[in-house]
């Protein structure tokens, strides 16, 4: 094929695909993307600081020790990073389709401009595909369904710090544009996507075009539905319209449940007359029934269970102090503490229980949950509950405790 016929070619090509005034909808634009991504910023920044929290509260030793305290701390950080995550979805979307026409801007030809242009969208590439895949591994990891075969904790972790990174370089990129549109009005002409008004687009507020306010609107409204929707089970006012919730507020004793005895592949185990919880100490061993543990001095606290995927209930627990099994085997007040089960395997099958939250005396090797003895899917005979810590961590059907300098 002759150089003439491929130029002829290349234009039939160049011409088939769209252009950014090719979308003539006057609702797109920086003073629509700028407001919608201000508020994305503020989610993703959300959902970023708590999710660190979280990370750190489900390592065996966190680089930073962690407040024991308030009760409730892990599950207001937890639900406010699932909120966050779900707020954000719609707001995406819409900023998605508010800049997508600037996919279709022709890159310049001159050396300097064209590079710096590549390096434009290579960092916005970055930041919509990590922030797509955040919020979509985060949903599936919240509906516990696991579509993939990488260690979905460290995966969301690493990606974190490619979204908050290319998100801060955006908005560096971007101020200058960020900043002229906030001293502009919401509503007026049609956005150009760099600068002034778009010729041919229709304009917002005329002919049945809804304005810009009414969609920014729409979007905070979407933004909240979501969240109510998918997050606002513990709330008794609003529970029932939490329509998307993947857990209902509802199981054993009152209290949801994520893995019962049977998928722990304990059931069998825990009601066996010899069962013995063991206490390893630096002075002493000892191996107490449930009878001996019952005749120890007992405490009750109303905790939560606040599970990483988001949902929580709070219960009445009663049982023993942590610290005062402890002090049974010689163990002192700077002693961490290592709680195994009986599960035969599973990634959270023992945790470690920091000294700051083994003096919390509210931390708990509990026996009941509602004044009653801990139903099998609870942990029975006994189980760890301690405040501000992830659910995955208050390890259930307790074989063994054992003291361990920190």
């Amino acid at each position: 094929m002759s150089e003439r016929a491929l130029r002829g070619v290349a234009a039939r090509i160049d011409a088939r695909i769209p252009r950014p005034e090719s979308f003539t909808s006057g609702l797109r634009g920086p003073r629509t993307t700028a407001r919608i991504g201000t508020w994305l910023a503020v989610t993703f920044t959300i959902a970023f600081v708590t999710g660190l929290y979280s990370h750190a509260s489900q390592l065996a030793t966190p680089p930073l020790t962690l407040p024991s305290g308030p009760s409730r701390l892990y599950q207001v950080t937890q639900g406010l990073h699932v909120a966050a995550g779900t707020a954000s979805v719609p707001l995406l979307l819409v900023k998605l389709w508010s800049v997508f026409p600037r996919l279709f801007v022709r890159p310049p030809r001159a050396g300097r401009e064209l590079v710096l242009n590549l390096l434009e969208r290579v960092s916005i590439a970055l930041l919509i595909g990590s922030a797509i895949f955040q919020l979509a591994t985060g949903l599936a990891n919240s509906a516990q369904w696991y579509p993939w075969s990488f260690d979905f904790i460290r995966a969301h972790y690493a990606l974190a710090w490619v979204a908050i990174g290319s998100l801060a370089l955006h908005v560096a990129v971007k101020l200058p544009v960020i900043r002229r549109v906030f001293t502009e009005p919401v509503d007026g002409p049609a956005d150009g996507f760099d600068d002034g008004p778009r010729d041919g687009a229709a304009e917002p507020g005329h002919d049945g075009v809804p304005t810009r306010r009414t969609l920014l609107r729409a979007t905070w409204v979407s933004a909240a539905v979501a969240v109510v929707v998918t997050t606002s089970v513990e709330i008794p006012g609003l529970r029932r319209l939490a329509v998307l919730a993947v857990r209902s507020g509802q199981g054993p004793q009152g209290v949801p449940i994520n893995r019962s005895a049977v998928g722990a592949d304990v059931a069998g185990l825990f009601d066996d007359p010899a069962w013995r919880l063991r206490v390893v100490g630096p002075v002493d061993t000892v191996e107490l029934s449930l009878d001996d543990l019952r005749a120890m001095q007992q405490r009750s606290a109303v905790l939560p269970i606040a599970c990483v995927e988001g949902w929580s209930a709070s219960g009445e627990w009663g049982g023993v102090p942590v610290r005062d099994l402890v002090a049974l085997v010689g163990g002192g007040p700077d002693d961490d503490v290592v709680v195994r089960s009986m599960q035969p395997r599973g990634a959270y099958r023992e945790s470690r229980l920091p000294a700051n939250f083994v003096r919390n005396p509210d931390s708990l090797l509990a026996l009941t949950l509602a004044g009653e003895p801990l139903h099998r899917d609870h942990g029975f005979p006994c189980r760890l509950i301690a405040p501000a810590r992830p659910g995955v961590l208050q390890t259930k059907w307790v074989r063994e405790v054992e003291v361990v300098k920190a």
